[in-house]
Protein backbone atom coordinates (compact mmCIF):
# COMPACT_ATOMS: atom_id res chain seq x y z
CA UNK A 1 0.00 0.00 0.00
CA UNK A 2 1.49 3.73 -0.81
CA UNK A 3 1.63 6.70 0.71
CA UNK A 4 -1.40 8.07 -1.23
CA UNK A 5 -3.41 5.42 -0.48
CA UNK A 6 -2.77 5.31 3.45
CA UNK A 7 -3.55 8.77 3.10
CA UNK A 8 -6.64 8.68 1.83
CA UNK A 9 -7.62 5.65 4.38
CA UNK A 10 -6.35 8.03 7.62
CA UNK A 11 -9.07 10.84 5.96
CA UNK A 12 -11.95 9.27 5.53
CA UNK A 13 -11.49 6.64 8.97
CA UNK A 14 -13.18 10.14 10.46
CA UNK A 15 -15.87 10.91 7.41
CA UNK A 16 -17.75 13.40 9.88
CA UNK A 17 -14.32 15.25 11.12
CA UNK A 18 -13.00 15.39 7.63
CA UNK A 19 -16.56 16.70 6.58
CA UNK A 20 -16.71 19.55 9.46
CA UNK A 21 -13.11 20.29 8.28
CA UNK A 22 -14.48 20.77 4.47
CA UNK A 23 -17.48 22.53 5.17
CA UNK A 24 -15.55 25.05 7.20
CA UNK A 25 -12.81 25.74 5.00
CA UNK A 26 -15.66 26.39 1.85
CA UNK A 27 -17.49 28.55 4.00
CA UNK A 28 -14.98 30.79 4.61
CA UNK A 29 -13.20 30.46 1.07
CA UNK A 30 -16.69 31.26 -0.58
CA UNK A 31 -17.60 34.03 1.73
CA UNK A 32 -14.63 36.03 0.95
CA UNK A 33 -15.22 35.59 -2.88
CA UNK A 34 -19.05 36.17 -2.46
CA UNK A 35 -18.03 39.32 -0.58
CA UNK A 36 -15.72 40.34 -3.03
CA UNK A 37 -17.90 39.80 -6.25
CA UNK A 38 -20.72 41.93 -4.42
CA UNK A 39 -18.52 44.77 -3.61
CA UNK A 40 -16.76 44.84 -6.84
CA UNK A 41 -20.71 45.17 -8.56
CA UNK A 42 -21.96 47.01 -6.37
CA UNK A 43 -19.35 49.91 -7.04
CA UNK A 44 -19.70 49.10 -11.41
CA UNK A 45 -23.43 49.34 -10.55
CA UNK A 46 -23.02 52.79 -8.55
CA UNK A 47 -20.12 54.10 -11.49
CA UNK A 48 -22.31 53.25 -13.90
CA UNK A 49 -25.57 54.96 -12.78
CA UNK A 50 -23.77 58.07 -12.29
CA UNK A 51 -24.04 58.73 -15.68
CA UNK A 52 -22.15 61.92 -15.57
CA UNK A 53 -24.55 63.55 -13.46
CA UNK A 54 -22.92 66.22 -11.38
CA UNK A 55 -25.32 67.65 -9.37
CA UNK A 56 -28.45 66.69 -8.33
CA UNK A 57 -30.88 69.00 -7.12
CA UNK A 58 -34.67 68.50 -4.91
CA UNK A 59 -36.23 69.15 -1.96
CA UNK A 60 -34.63 70.26 1.78
CA UNK A 61 -33.78 67.00 3.64
CA UNK A 62 -31.01 64.09 3.36
CA UNK A 63 -28.71 64.83 0.97
CA UNK A 64 -27.71 61.07 0.24
CA UNK A 65 -31.44 60.48 0.31
CA UNK A 66 -31.92 62.86 -2.65
CA UNK A 67 -29.02 60.86 -4.60
CA UNK A 68 -30.98 57.63 -3.54
CA UNK A 69 -33.88 58.41 -4.95
CA UNK A 70 -32.95 60.36 -7.49
CA UNK A 71 -29.99 58.32 -9.32
CA UNK A 72 -30.65 54.69 -8.14
CA UNK A 73 -34.19 54.94 -6.94
CA UNK A 74 -33.66 52.59 -4.14
CA UNK A 75 -35.22 55.26 -1.52
CA UNK A 76 -38.24 57.49 -0.33
CA UNK A 77 -38.09 61.03 -2.41
CA UNK A 78 -37.35 63.89 0.09
CA UNK A 79 -40.48 65.92 -1.53
CA UNK A 80 -41.50 68.37 -4.47
CA UNK A 81 -40.18 71.41 -5.58
CA UNK A 82 -42.32 73.72 -7.85
CA UNK A 83 -41.02 74.14 -11.12
CA UNK A 84 -41.25 78.11 -10.93
CA UNK A 85 -38.09 77.74 -8.73
CA UNK A 86 -36.20 75.61 -11.00
CA UNK A 87 -36.67 77.70 -13.69
CA UNK A 88 -33.33 78.87 -14.26
CA UNK A 89 -32.03 75.43 -14.35
CA UNK A 90 -34.18 74.38 -17.48
CA UNK A 91 -33.30 77.15 -19.65
CA UNK A 92 -31.34 75.39 -22.61
CA UNK A 93 -28.98 78.52 -22.88
CA UNK A 94 -28.09 78.53 -19.34
CA UNK A 95 -24.44 79.61 -19.81
CA UNK A 96 -23.45 76.01 -17.16
CA UNK A 97 -25.78 73.56 -17.47
CA UNK A 98 -25.11 71.52 -20.85
CA UNK A 99 -28.33 69.26 -19.57
CA UNK A 100 -30.70 68.71 -17.34
CA UNK A 101 -33.43 66.28 -16.36
CA UNK A 102 -36.35 66.28 -14.76
CA UNK A 103 -37.63 63.65 -12.63
CA UNK A 104 -41.52 63.18 -11.13
CA UNK A 105 -41.43 60.22 -8.69
CA UNK A 106 -44.07 59.01 -6.44
CA UNK A 107 -46.00 56.34 -8.74
CA UNK A 108 -45.29 52.57 -9.64
CA UNK A 109 -46.55 49.43 -11.10
CA UNK A 110 -46.18 46.53 -9.62
CA UNK A 111 -43.24 47.79 -7.44
CA UNK A 112 -41.75 48.92 -10.16
CA UNK A 113 -41.55 52.64 -10.21
CA UNK A 114 -43.08 54.83 -12.59
CA UNK A 115 -40.86 58.27 -13.90
CA UNK A 116 -42.04 60.95 -15.17
CA UNK A 117 -39.28 62.69 -17.11
CA UNK A 118 -38.69 63.70 -20.45
CA UNK A 119 -36.37 62.56 -23.87
CA UNK A 120 -33.45 63.72 -22.72
CA UNK A 121 -33.40 60.62 -19.62
CA UNK A 122 -32.82 58.63 -22.41
CA UNK A 123 -29.37 60.61 -23.56
CA UNK A 124 -28.31 60.51 -20.37
CA UNK A 125 -28.07 56.44 -19.78
CA UNK A 126 -27.19 55.89 -23.06
CA UNK A 127 -30.79 54.37 -23.56
CA UNK A 128 -32.24 53.19 -27.19
CA UNK A 129 -35.63 52.03 -28.07
CA UNK A 130 -35.63 47.99 -28.65
CA UNK A 131 -39.26 47.38 -29.43
CA UNK A 132 -42.02 50.50 -30.35
CA UNK A 133 -41.12 53.88 -29.78
CA UNK A 134 -40.27 56.49 -27.68
CA UNK A 135 -43.40 58.16 -25.67
CA UNK A 136 -44.94 61.46 -28.00
CA UNK A 137 -47.91 61.78 -25.90
CA UNK A 138 -48.66 62.06 -22.10
CA UNK A 139 -50.33 58.97 -20.67
CA UNK A 140 -47.51 56.81 -22.48
CA UNK A 141 -44.75 54.94 -21.15
CA UNK A 142 -41.49 53.34 -22.22
CA UNK A 143 -40.46 50.41 -19.86
CA UNK A 144 -37.23 48.88 -18.98
CA UNK A 145 -35.70 45.81 -20.34
CA UNK A 146 -36.02 44.26 -16.98
CA UNK A 147 -39.47 45.87 -16.12
CA UNK A 148 -40.69 44.49 -19.04
CA UNK A 149 -39.50 40.74 -18.68
CA UNK A 150 -40.25 40.71 -15.49
CA UNK A 151 -43.77 42.28 -15.62
CA UNK A 152 -44.80 40.31 -18.87
CA UNK A 153 -45.51 43.89 -20.74
CA UNK A 154 -45.71 43.96 -24.39
CA UNK A 155 -46.88 47.27 -27.41
CA UNK A 156 -50.03 48.23 -26.75
CA UNK A 157 -50.35 46.80 -23.42
CA UNK A 158 -52.12 48.72 -20.68
CA UNK A 159 -52.01 49.47 -16.67
CA UNK A 160 -52.99 51.57 -13.99
CA UNK A 161 -50.34 53.24 -11.65
CA UNK A 162 -49.99 52.85 -7.30
CA UNK A 163 -49.91 55.87 -5.43
CA UNK A 164 -46.83 55.18 -3.92
CA UNK A 165 -43.50 52.71 -4.06
CA UNK A 166 -45.41 49.64 -3.07
CA UNK A 167 -48.05 47.48 -4.59
CA UNK A 168 -51.29 48.24 -3.05
CA UNK A 169 -54.69 47.83 -4.90
CA UNK A 170 -56.62 50.82 -2.50
CA UNK A 171 -53.88 53.81 -3.83
CA UNK A 172 -54.13 52.62 -7.71
CA UNK A 173 -55.36 55.54 -9.75
CA UNK A 174 -58.15 53.40 -11.69
CA UNK A 175 -59.41 56.66 -13.47
CA UNK A 176 -56.13 57.47 -15.67
CA UNK A 177 -54.52 54.05 -17.74
CA UNK A 178 -50.77 54.12 -19.42
CA UNK A 179 -50.47 52.97 -22.86
CA UNK A 180 -46.91 51.06 -23.44
CA UNK A 181 -45.53 52.05 -26.80
CA UNK A 182 -42.03 51.30 -26.36
CA UNK A 183 -39.18 48.94 -24.82
CA UNK A 184 -35.76 49.90 -24.20
CA UNK A 185 -32.36 47.89 -25.04
CA UNK A 186 -31.11 46.60 -21.79
CA UNK A 187 -28.20 48.82 -20.28
CA UNK A 188 -27.15 47.73 -17.52
CA UNK A 189 -28.05 50.79 -15.61
CA UNK A 190 -31.21 51.77 -13.58
CA UNK A 191 -32.58 53.08 -16.40
CA UNK A 192 -33.44 48.82 -17.15
CA UNK A 193 -35.86 48.78 -14.10
CA UNK A 194 -37.65 51.74 -14.90
CA UNK A 195 -41.29 52.91 -16.48
CA UNK A 196 -40.47 55.98 -18.42
CA UNK A 197 -43.14 58.18 -19.36
CA UNK A 198 -44.01 61.87 -19.81
CA UNK A 199 -43.85 64.08 -16.65
CA UNK A 200 -47.07 65.68 -17.63
CA UNK A 201 -48.72 61.79 -17.21
CA UNK A 202 -47.94 62.22 -13.46
CA UNK A 203 -49.95 65.25 -13.50
CA UNK A 204 -52.40 64.20 -15.50
CA UNK A 205 -52.78 60.76 -12.78
CA UNK A 206 -52.69 63.15 -9.54
CA UNK A 207 -54.98 66.10 -11.09
CA UNK A 208 -57.57 63.37 -12.18
CA UNK A 209 -57.42 61.79 -9.27
CA UNK A 210 -57.63 65.22 -6.85
CA UNK A 211 -61.30 66.05 -9.11
CA UNK A 212 -62.20 62.24 -8.25
CA UNK A 213 -62.16 63.19 -4.93
CA UNK A 214 -63.52 66.18 -4.61
CA UNK A 215 -66.64 64.78 -6.56
CA UNK A 216 -66.78 62.41 -3.97
CA UNK A 217 -66.55 64.70 -0.85
CA UNK A 218 -68.68 67.37 -2.81
CA UNK A 219 -71.65 64.96 -4.85
CA UNK A 220 -74.11 67.62 -5.46
CA UNK A 221 -71.74 70.04 -6.87
CA UNK A 222 -71.66 70.52 -10.41
CA UNK A 223 -67.90 69.37 -11.71
CA UNK A 224 -68.42 69.53 -15.51
CA UNK A 225 -65.34 71.89 -15.55
CA UNK A 226 -63.56 69.29 -13.83
CA UNK A 227 -64.08 66.47 -15.63
CA UNK A 228 -63.32 68.37 -18.87
CA UNK A 229 -59.61 68.22 -18.49
CA UNK A 230 -57.64 69.22 -21.87
CA UNK A 231 -54.90 66.67 -22.05
CA UNK A 232 -51.52 68.37 -21.61
CA UNK A 233 -48.95 68.84 -24.33
CA UNK A 234 -45.46 67.59 -23.98
CA UNK A 235 -44.51 69.45 -26.56
CA UNK A 236 -44.62 72.24 -24.52
CA UNK A 237 -41.35 72.90 -22.52
CA UNK A 238 -41.89 72.42 -18.11
CA UNK A 239 -41.06 76.02 -17.86
CA UNK A 240 -44.82 76.85 -19.29
CA UNK A 241 -46.08 75.13 -16.32
CA UNK A 242 -44.68 77.03 -13.75
CA UNK A 243 -47.39 76.31 -10.82
CA UNK A 244 -47.16 71.96 -11.64
CA UNK A 245 -44.13 70.34 -9.16
CA UNK A 246 -41.14 67.68 -10.43
CA UNK A 247 -39.56 65.28 -7.57
CA UNK A 248 -35.73 66.30 -8.72
CA UNK A 249 -33.39 67.66 -11.48
CA UNK A 250 -30.60 66.02 -12.86
CA UNK A 251 -27.53 68.50 -13.66
CA UNK A 252 -24.77 68.07 -15.66
CA UNK A 253 -22.48 70.82 -16.65
CA UNK A 254 -20.44 72.08 -19.67
CA UNK A 255 -16.96 72.32 -17.93
CA UNK A 256 -15.44 72.32 -14.49
CA UNK A 257 -14.62 76.03 -13.26
CA UNK A 258 -15.13 78.21 -10.35
CA UNK A 259 -18.91 78.84 -10.67
CA UNK A 260 -20.02 75.17 -11.29
CA UNK A 261 -18.24 74.33 -7.96
CA UNK A 262 -19.75 76.97 -5.67
CA UNK A 263 -23.10 75.88 -7.48
CA UNK A 264 -23.86 73.99 -4.83
CA UNK A 265 -23.11 75.90 -1.87
CA UNK A 266 -25.11 79.00 -3.47
CA UNK A 267 -28.11 76.68 -4.12
CA UNK A 268 -28.29 75.49 -0.21
CA UNK A 269 -27.50 78.79 0.81
CA UNK A 270 -29.61 81.04 -0.97
CA UNK A 271 -32.95 79.36 -2.30
CA UNK A 272 -35.41 76.87 -0.38
CA UNK A 273 -33.67 73.91 -2.80
CA UNK A 274 -31.46 71.29 -1.89
CA UNK A 275 -28.42 70.33 -4.08
CA UNK A 276 -26.20 67.28 -4.03
CA UNK A 277 -22.96 66.39 -5.25
CA UNK A 278 -23.25 62.51 -6.41
CA UNK A 279 -19.78 61.86 -5.98
CA UNK A 280 -19.08 63.20 -2.50
CA UNK A 281 -22.26 61.78 -1.21
CA UNK A 282 -21.53 58.27 -3.06
CA UNK A 283 -17.83 58.18 -1.70
CA UNK A 284 -19.95 58.74 1.99
CA UNK A 285 -21.80 55.82 1.33
CA UNK A 286 -18.68 53.65 0.80
CA UNK A 287 -17.34 55.03 4.20
CA UNK A 288 -20.56 53.58 5.93
CA UNK A 289 -20.71 50.23 3.31
CA UNK A 290 -16.94 49.69 3.90
CA UNK A 291 -17.27 48.88 7.80
CA UNK A 292 -20.00 46.22 7.29
CA UNK A 293 -17.51 44.59 4.18
CA UNK A 294 -14.43 44.87 6.71
CA UNK A 295 -16.52 43.31 9.37
CA UNK A 296 -17.46 40.32 6.91
CA UNK A 297 -14.04 40.37 5.55
CA UNK A 298 -12.19 39.62 8.83
CA UNK A 299 -15.16 37.07 9.92
CA UNK A 300 -13.90 35.27 6.37
CA UNK A 301 -10.79 35.08 6.92
CA UNK A 302 -11.78 33.86 11.26
CA UNK A 303 -13.25 30.63 9.55
CA UNK A 304 -11.01 29.63 7.09
CA UNK A 305 -8.06 30.21 10.34
CA UNK A 306 -10.72 28.04 12.13
CA UNK A 307 -10.71 25.54 9.39
CA UNK A 308 -7.36 25.11 9.22
CA UNK A 309 -6.65 24.59 12.68
CA UNK A 310 -9.68 21.81 12.91
CA UNK A 311 -8.09 20.19 10.01
CA UNK A 312 -4.34 20.48 11.69
CA UNK A 313 -5.75 19.33 14.98
CA UNK A 314 -7.70 16.35 12.92
CA UNK A 315 -4.23 14.99 11.36
CA UNK A 316 -2.07 15.39 14.67
CA UNK A 317 -4.48 13.37 16.32
CA UNK A 318 -4.91 10.83 13.67
CA UNK A 319 -1.03 10.50 13.81
CA UNK A 320 -1.01 10.13 17.85
CA UNK A 321 -3.13 7.24 17.74
CA UNK A 322 -1.51 5.61 15.14
CA UNK A 323 1.98 5.82 16.17
CA UNK A 324 2.14 2.31 17.48
CA UNK A 325 1.00 1.10 13.45
CA UNK A 326 3.94 3.20 12.19
CA UNK A 327 6.35 2.30 13.98
CA UNK A 328 5.62 -1.78 13.34
CA UNK A 329 5.39 -0.08 10.16
CA UNK A 330 9.15 0.88 9.81
CA UNK A 331 10.33 -2.19 12.38
CA UNK A 332 9.04 -4.40 9.73
CA UNK A 333 10.69 -2.45 7.16
CA UNK A 334 13.78 -2.53 8.50
CA UNK A 335 14.09 -6.14 9.54
CA UNK A 336 13.18 -6.98 5.88
CA UNK A 337 15.46 -8.16 3.18
CA UNK A 338 15.46 -8.63 -0.27
CA UNK A 339 16.45 -12.37 -1.12
CA UNK A 340 18.75 -13.61 -3.96
CA UNK A 341 15.60 -15.09 -5.73
CA UNK A 342 13.27 -12.08 -5.53
CA UNK A 343 11.55 -12.75 -2.11
CA UNK A 344 11.37 -10.86 1.19
CA UNK A 345 13.53 -12.77 3.97
CA UNK A 346 13.94 -11.47 7.38
CA UNK A 347 17.48 -11.19 8.92
CA UNK A 348 16.89 -15.03 10.72
CA UNK A 349 16.30 -16.64 6.88
CA UNK A 350 12.81 -17.20 7.03
CA UNK A 351 10.33 -16.04 4.11
CA UNK A 352 8.62 -13.21 4.41
CA UNK A 353 4.79 -14.76 3.80
CA UNK A 354 3.27 -10.90 4.05
CA UNK A 355 1.03 -11.84 7.59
Amino acid sequence: MNLLALSWKNLINKPLSLLLSLVLFSLGVGLVSLLLLVTRQLEEKFEKNLAGIDLVIGAKGSPLQLILSGMYHIDAPTGNIPISEVRPFLNPRHPLIQRAVPLSLGDSYRNYRIVGTTSAFFDLYQASIAEGRSFENAMEAVAGAEAARSLGLKIGDTFHSSHGLAEDEDMEHEESTFTLCGILKPTGSVADQLILTPAQSIWTVHDHGSVFDEAEAEPHEDHEDHEAHEPIDIAKPLTDYPDKDITSLLIQFKGRNIQTLNMQRSINENTDLQAATPAIEITRLYTLMGLGADALRWLAFVIIAVSGLRIFISLYSSLKDRRYDLALMRTTRIFMKPSPKGRRETVDGRRWTGR
